[in-house]
């Protein structure tokens, strides 16, 4: 086939190299063999770990920092993005709030919080931004996204009026927020949560039981999470209701003609409702009060994405499309870089994923709209040998791809 267009879009192979390292390694190797080709680089992410590298890479900007605490309360420095019109910020949560940041000691399930992650957030208020992307993989906590809520100006407060104890062990004594220090700007910009799994808030796959373990949680310690996020949704769903009908009360009663009826949306919903959520279970619960009081938009971490670098737009004159990832699975396939890619490829153009490792057949990558899939590895050899010479090796598996594939 003649390639007069190439859009290398993989994402990042973890522990190994970044998105931007691994799309100017497809870009070199395609050049090798399509010399006249326009070949385009488009790192890309799907809203977890890496999103705010590749957003800033695609944007030519680089990060800024700002100096916060971690999931404990300890001092470190964040950073996050700025678009070219300073409109737009990414945030990864995980800046402030990740796992490996609390690595060294052992791991808190019922003290970690967010409140990090809400002195970040306060910063790009401050900063005057109008969008928030909000990326929320890898954390360490499981707090409802409170912490955020308190760096953010809002009390939550017990049956005596007194603030309670941060992280998800002073969830269940949450009976009242008071959003009267609120910072000013919470309410009016846009906020943009990604996420990459759909369990609910509470439950046997909401947020205490699935991903409770991985942050140190046992069987006492995820009983205890799971009935203060089932407190929380309670307080917030009173709070909404109470807020909607004070608005109500003070809004000029419309005429018959006005009641059509509006579609019912999360912030609308009784507390039974915000615990099936789908992806209100993501991060420890952040999205639950972002999204009932700031009216925050929960979407698919690769949609997000896919918006911000205008994915769509740069694939539609490709003939070939180069995308990858570590490992090419099943999960690849469920709203994942490689789906997002492939999803939005023109029908005419050969889509390659260039991979570590290749768990799928054949026959799944062409269901998948795959044409082929290539394993990095050139013959046997140990994780870190991979790791350690991935940027050549992703080069090398390109230029046999488009030699094979066309011109």
């Amino acid at each position: 086939m003649e390639v007069t267009r190439i859009v290398c879009a993989p994402d990042s192979f973890k522990g190994s190299v970044t998105a931007a390292e691994a799309a100017a390694a497809m870009a070199r190797g395609a050049r090798e063999i399509c010399t006249a080709a326009e070949i385009l680089e488009l790192p890309f992410a799907d809203g977890g770990e890496g999103t705010l590298d590749a957003l800033l890479a695609v944007w030519g900007r680089p990060a800024a920092q700002v100096e916060t605490v971690d999931a404990l309360g300890r001092p470190t420095t964040a950073r996050y993005g700025l678009s070219p019109d300073g409109r737009t910020a990414v945030v990864e949560a995980a800046e402030a709030n990740g796992l490996p940041q609390v690595s060294d000691v052992p791991l808190q399930p019922l003290r970690a919080d967010t409140y990090g992650v809400g002195r970040l957030l306060a910063h790009v208020l401050d900063a005057g931004v109008e969008e928030i992307l909000l990326c929320i993989g890898g954390s360490a906590t499981t707090d409802g996204g409170t912490g955020i809520l308190s760096a953010l100006g809002a009390e939550l407060l017990d049956d005596d009026g007194a603030p309670v104890a941060p992280g998800g062990q002073g969830l269940a004594d949450i009976v009242r927020i008071d959003l009267d220090g609120l910072h000013p700007r919470a309410r009016q910009v846009r906020w943009r949560i990604a996420v990459d799994v759909d369990n609910p808030l509470t439950g046997e796959r909401g947020a205490a039981a699935v991903f409770g373990p991985q942050k140190g949680a046992d069987a006492e310690d995820i009983a205890v999470l799971d009935a203060g996020l089932r407190q929380l949704a309670a307080v917030l769903a009173e709070h909404t209701e109470t807020e909607q009908n004070s608005d109500a009360e003070a809004a000029q009663q419309p005429s018959p003609a006005q009641t059509s009826p509006e579609p019912t949306s999360p912030a609308q919903t009784g507390p039974a409702q915000l615990e099936t959520v789908p992806g209100f279970g993501a991060a420890g619960g952040i999205p639950l009060p972002l999204v009932t009081l700031f009216g925050a938009e929960v979407v698919p971490g690769s949609a997000m994405v896919a918006e911000a670098v205008r994915l769509q737009e740069a694939l539609e004159e490709a003939d070939l499309v180069l995308t990858g990832e570590g490992r090419l699975d099943s999960q690849s396939l469920g709203g994942k870089v490689v789906d997002a890619v492939a999803s939005r490829a023109p029908q005419r153009a050969a889509v390659v994923v260039i991979a570590g490792a290749l768990q799928l057949s054949p026959a799944e990558c062409r269901d998948a709209g795959l044409t082929a899939a290539f394993s990095i590895a050139d013959g046997p050899a140990e994780l870190a040998q991979l790791q350690s010479e991935a940027e050549r090796l992703i080069q090398q598996t390109t230029a046999h791809a488009c030699a094979l594939l066309g011109r």
